[in-house]
């Protein structure tokens, strides 16, 4: 079994047969992320079998990643604190409107679903896999609706973000040796969340950047002049990944902490109450000509003192970046955007497949990098290692597996990284497109081993 089916060991789809074509399936989509089901399944029986799988009731997306998430929930309890990242991306059917079950985007005339998955992540950024996934699909001609301001919550969409964080807070609980943080953008700023999230003993901590900066304190300041009037903590550096349309770049910020008392919003449908809360404030002062400053305001409920404490809080919400790298990974590398399924019942299982895989690709990515002299047989399959070893050296495989970043490395020069000096480690681009080469190469030596086997 290859390391990929090793996330759909534990599957249980109510028949044997339907757990056997799962763990295949994930296979033929996971060696040809980049091509439409027909393709990846190579012959119309498989296809047939695919989208048979994909309709039939047993095989929803929950008890598709069920799985996978019970593998995550593992690699969790090797780590004293993970970060579990939140976030929401639109999915564009537009071209499709033959899918049915789908909705409106932002516009009446765009039309696709939104996902909103928890992505679990090191606070070195190696993504331990998916905790959570919630999906939905708005009503057509309701974008154009009046909407009460006042209504409850739970009749938002954005309710998404406190169920989130509610499961996170579960599994904390569940989890003793390991320390769980929520993060999320601006749209996690709910007031909801954090009357929900009092830093329990035993539950995670959350992170959360803020949108509502004009926010009123108990002493009644707003929370914007609080951080403004405070003194400089410490400063930070980091790299500004590039993205559509922006540079990377070099960033200095100056950190401002202050312990402020949030004072609660009025509900119509409860009461609640004032929560008392770490602010951060984190500026550019310098920004280079013709840039605008990056600026965050974060709250969350650790108590920050130092400076070690305030740069650690930034780094976390650093790591966010992640999940929009995730993506990335799931719209260009696996394009699913590309999906032609008949409704939204066979399109999420089909979705919950390639999350998987878009997972796996980051994880070899950034695993590659922190842990570079890891053997690579933790995360390769024997046949794996070997049938790249033996195409991209040219030469024998050695007794001992080399190292991940080794393999990493030459996996990724079969998707055209060129391995020099000054190229630095491989991006997810690369190794996605060498390891849909990876099983063409195992079953060849597999087909030279047999009929060596039979002619001699």
């Amino acid at each position: 079994m290859s390391a990929l089916a090793a996330e759909f060991a534990g599957i249980h789809l109510g028949d044997q047969r339907l757990n056997r074509r799962a763990r295949r399936m994930l296979e033929s989509l996971g060696n040809k992320p980049t091509l439409s089901i027909p393709a990846a399944c190579g012959g119309w029986d498989e296809t047939r079998a695919a989208y048979r799988l994909f309709d039939h009731d047993a095989v929803t997306a929950e008890r598709v990643l069920a799985p996978h998430i019970a593998c995550t929930e593992a690699r969790l309890r090797e780590h004293p604190r993970v970060l579990c990242i939140q976030d929401t991306t639109e999915l564009d059917y537009t071209t499709k409107k033959g899918i049915a079950g789908l909705g409106p985007l932002n516009y009446e005339s765009r039309w696709g679903l939104y996902l909103h998955p928890t992505l679990a992540v090191t606070p070195d950024r190696v993504p331990l896999g998916l905790l959570d996934l919630y999906s939905w699909a708005r009503e057509p001609g309701s974008l154009g609706e009046d909407k009460d301001p006042k209504r409850p919550l739970e009749d938002k969409e954005s309710v998404r973000w406190v169920d989130g964080f509610a499961r996170v807070n579960e599994l904390a609980e569940r989890l003793s040796e390991t320390r769980l943080t929520y993060i999320a953008d601006r749209e996690g700023d709910i007031y909801d969340l954090f009357v929900e999230a009092p830093c329990p003993d035993q539950g995670a901590d959350w992170l959360i950047r803020v949108q509502h900066g004009d926010r009123l304190l108990s002493d009644g300041r707003k929370l914007r002049a609080a951080l403004e009037a405070a003194p400089v903590l410490t400063e930070i550096r980091f790299e500004r990944p590039p993205a559509k349309g922006r540079k990377a770049r070099t960033v200095d910020q100056q950190i401002k902490v202050v312990r402020v008392t949030l004072k609660a919003p009025a509900r119509s449908d409860r009461t609640l109450v004032d929560v008392t809360v770490t602010a951060l404030l984190a500026t550019e002062p310098n920004p280079p000509a013709g840039e605008d400053p990056m600026e965050w305001v974060l709250l969350t409920n650790l108590a920050v003192e130092t400076p070690e404490q305030a740069s650690e809080k930034l780094a976390w919400y650093l790591c966010r970046w992640q999940v929009e790298i995730y993506f990335k990974v799931l719209k260009s590398g696996c394009r699913i955007e590309a999906l032609q399924l008949e409704k939204r019942e066979r399109l999420e299982p089909a979705l919950a497949f390639y999350m998987i895989i878009a997972w796996r690709v980051l994880y070899l990515t950034m695993l590659g990098r922190d842990c570079p002299e890891m053997p690579c047989d933790t995360v390769f399959a024997d046949e794996e290692w070997r049938a790249v070893y033996l195409v991209t050296q040219r030469k024998p495989p050695p007794e001992q597996p080399p190292s991940l970043d080794t393999m990493v490395r030459m996996v990724a020069s079969l998707g055209g990284f060129l391995n020099r000096k000054r190229d630095g480690f491989p991006g997810p681009k690369t190794l996605w497109i060498g390891l849909q080469r990876i099983p063409d190469f195992v079953l060849a030596l597999e087909v030279q081993r047999s009929v060596t086997a039979t002619y001699g």
